[in-house]
């Protein structure tokens, strides 16, 4: 009788669709790459890296490398771009019963697009339009969270980090730009004063080197593996 119904058990937990979707947050250079290569290696994990080389080339343009030249002009056609691939993400097949996601539509509009926005270097009626396009896609499309792992750093961290790997792209942005990115992200996933947080939020600090790192995402692994998946 046990065994029946064990046997039971496992046929219930295979036909449970037991999909969890992550997605890592934090400022540029704050070590999302990492976590996600060191959850790669586990099986049943599907990673979903952000699109940039879709971000550098779009039919031979590269509207990411335009838009930190001049933001006013180029940010919205940067932005709806980035707003589509990150749908495409969010909606393409799952492969793998734990799906991790770098940043999310959620982030490009909450933290990137509200940024160009406040600092005066987006049109309002570009950041309008924008915003209508993404407030029709939360309401039409279901875009399912899980958790949002944030790798909180400061943002003197991240400025040397971004030195450090010599990104081409990168090599325009200025400390007070990871300071303003790092202040949105504290106002929408700790302080949760800004906008609404789809998912429960599991904080890592990632100031530290790599080994010490790794180590926290060892720590940490069964926390974010099993989310959304009881």
């Amino acid at each position: 009788s046990n065994l029946c119904n064990s046997c039971f058990n496992c046929v219930c937990d295979l036909v449970k669709p037991v999909f969890s979707r992550i997605c890592i947050e934090g400022n540029i250079a704050s070590g999302k790459t990492t976590c996600l290569e060191y959850f790669s290696k586990t099986s049943n994990i599907e990673v979903l890296t952000e699109p940039v080389s879709k971000w550098r080339n779009v039919q031979g343009h590269n509207p990411l490398a335009l838009m930190y030249q001049d933001p006013a002009r180029w940010g919205l056609t940067l932005q709806t771009y980035v707003q589509l691939t990150m749908l495409d993400r969010h909606l393409s097949t799952v492969a793998a019963p734990v799906r991790m996601m770098e940043r999310s539509l959620y982030s490009a509009k909450y933290i990137f697009v509200e940024n160009l926005y406040r600092s005066g270097k987006m049109p309002e009626v570009d950041f309008a339009v924008l915003s209508e396009w993404f407030e029709w896609i939360i309401k039409n499309i279901a875009i399912p969270v899980d958790l949002i792992v944030y790798l909180q750093t400061s943002p003197q961290t991240c400025y040397e980090r971004l030195k450090r790997r010599c990104r081409e792209e990168e090599r325009v942005i200025p400390i007070e730009y990871l300071e303003s990115i790092h202040n949105l992200y504290e106002d929408w996933l700790i302080k949760q004063t800004s906008f609404k947080v789809p998912a429960p939020v599991l904080v890592i600090p990632a100031d530290h080197d790599l080994q010490k790192m790794l180590q926290q995402y060892e720590e940490n692994r069964e926390k974010i593996l099993t989310t959304g998946r009881a």
